[in-house]
């Protein structure tokens, strides 16, 4: 039997930079954007020669790139070796399958670890597929005339092949790299691999008859995930779309870079088990707190196709700026901080105001879904609306806040936060009818836009958005973290109630 997993993408409303660094928050969604890793035997009996050799093989296919790899796996020391060709690598996957076969080994007793080996001499097959929303689909959409609004994504098929981004610099070919929409799909495809194989071994259990056991289950995947993801990545980072893509929408603070030290002991011979079990003992120390957006809004994300930004040269500068300027980088980080908190605590008010006074709540959003927000005051005509408008109203200021010191830090570091086309398209955006807020999602720069929406007014933006030349994605918020699905989703209509995972 294939183990199908699956972990979404997400968009970083709050905490841009700010989430590198403890104790600052980040409120980060998840979607319904998803990349699905689909686990199996590659053989249905052990091979005669397998225990003399102690290897065995794994199978990386990946469809949408036309890709194949081909690998084999040590049994004693869990190295990994590519024995095809060395373009069609994957270097998440890789960590994923090491990593997650080391935890094996060091966490299952002695009897279960005979079982774990006779398991992987059968070998290793793994499907990688990410949904549309993943990638960018812009190329093709354009390549067929069609107009650059859902329904056209809509048209395409729900896992299309990848197109690639071919740049030029100074005149030569650049090694072309996946078109991307800012989701975050290395994440969610380490985390999908990661969790798929976990459940394959028998480490976890994603199903839903053990509830009981998925806090822990899900711990598990989150630090096999993180590890895996930063040693492919080659550097620790904030952790925030691993951990959207393992638990779902939520708020969160970075756990310390300490507890993956001991993963950068992986090459210096210390053996892979050892590693990830002083990982494991490791203080995980990271917060996490249940999130997502007030009832009646939705989360709109569009891909203007000015062409992405290098996150890590954009970190890079925003540090060295703070250590040139100590004194107004504090200011600005501790001003854009706490605009971030009274977004936070607007939406949780809003939250709060659609469960106790529901009626006087879906009243004010109907009503301004259909508005500009300088009419939504109108809607105050009592003391339960009132307080509604005074909110959705405290969300919007907030999020100006938000981007205005974003911008302040992008100008002071010399980087595109929120370049001025961007500026100018937020600007209209947070104009139109029924729009409570827009922003650069994350990092910023000019990869992505997003919107929160009242109502329906979401098909109006999308139509809008169209018109200044920005593609409205299919991405929606869905809280929802890893889960065990019930077949290959190429197949058979994806069923995600076999096991909904939220915190």
């Amino acid at each position: 039997m294939a183990v199908v997993a699956s972990a979404p993408g997400k968009g970083v409303m709050t905490g841009g930079y700010l989430i590198l660094e403890r104790p600052n928050a980040g409120i980060v969604l998840s979607t319904n954007a998803r990349f699905y890793a689909i686990v199996k035997p590659m053989y249905d009996e052990i091979k005669p020669d397998s225990w003399a050799w102690a290897w065995t093989d794994v199978k990386l296919t990946s469809p949408q790139l036309a890709r194949e790899s081909l690998y084999k796996l040590s049994l004693k020391n869990l190295a990994l070796q590519c024995v095809s060709s060395s373009a069609s690598r994957n270097p998440f996957v890789e960590q994923a399958v090491q990593f997650a076969v080391a935890a094996a080994h060091a966490t299952l007793d002695k009897d279960k670890n005979n079982v774990l080996n006779k398991l992987l001499l059968q070998g290793l097959d793994i499907t990688i597929l990410g949904t549309s929303d993943c990638y960018s689909c812009r190329n093709e959409i354009e390549a067929c005339g069609l107009p650059l609004t859902p329904e056209s994504l809509a048209a395409l098929p729900s896992f299309s092949s990848i197109t690639f981004n071919v740049e030029e610099a100074n005149g030569q070919n650049c090694k072309p790299e996946v078109a991307k929409t800012g989701l975050g799909s290395s994440a969610a495809m380490t985390t999908a691999v990661v969790a798929a194989l976990l459940h394959h071994l028998g480490l976890v259990d994603l199903s839903s008859s053990c509830k009981e056991k998925k806090f822990s289950d899900l711990d598990l995947v989150h630090i096999i995930a993180q590890t895996a993801h930063c040693i492919a990545q080659g550097k620790v980072g904030s952790g925030f779309d691993v951990s959207s893509a393992v638990y779902g929408s939520h708020r969160y603070v970075r756990f310390s870079p300490e507890v993956l030290s001991s993963a950068q002991d992986a090459g210096k011979g210390i053996p892979l088990q050892e590693v990830i079990s002083n990982i494991l003992k490791g203080k995980w120390d990271h917060e996490r707190t249940m999130f997502s957006l007030p009832p009646l809004m939705s989360l709109l994300l569009g891909e203007p196709g000015t062409g992405g930004s290098s996150t890590p040269s954009m970190v890079g500068a925003l540090k060295k700026w703070q250590k040139s300027d100590t004194q107004k980088s504090q200011e600005t980080w501790r001003k854009l901080s706490e605009a971030n908190s009274a977004l936070e605590t607007q939406f949780n008010i809003l939250s709060k105001l659609a469960e106790e006074h529901w009626d006087a709540y879906k009243c004010v959003i109907d009503s301004c879904s259909t508005k500009n927000s300088e009419k939504w005051i109108e809607q105050a005509t009592e003391p339960s609306r009132e307080a509604v408008v005074k909110a959705l109203l405290g969300s919007r200021n907030a999020m100006l806040q938000i981007r205005n010191y974003m911008r302040q830090m992008g100008e002071a570091a010399g980087v595109p936060i929120e370049p001025e086309s961007q500026t100018r398209l937020l600007d209209t955006t947070m104009n139109m009818d029924g729009v409570l807020l827009a922003g650069v999602p994350g990092a910023g720069g000019f990869d992505a836009v997003f919107a929160v929406t009242l109502g329906d007014s979401g098909t109006n933006v999308a139509k809008a958005w169209s018109s200044l030349n920005v593609l409205a994605l299919l991405v929606r918020e869905d809280p929802n973290g890893v889960l065990l699905e019930s077949g290959d989703p190429r197949t058979k209509e994806i069923t995600t109630a076999v096991s909904a995972v939220h915190i």
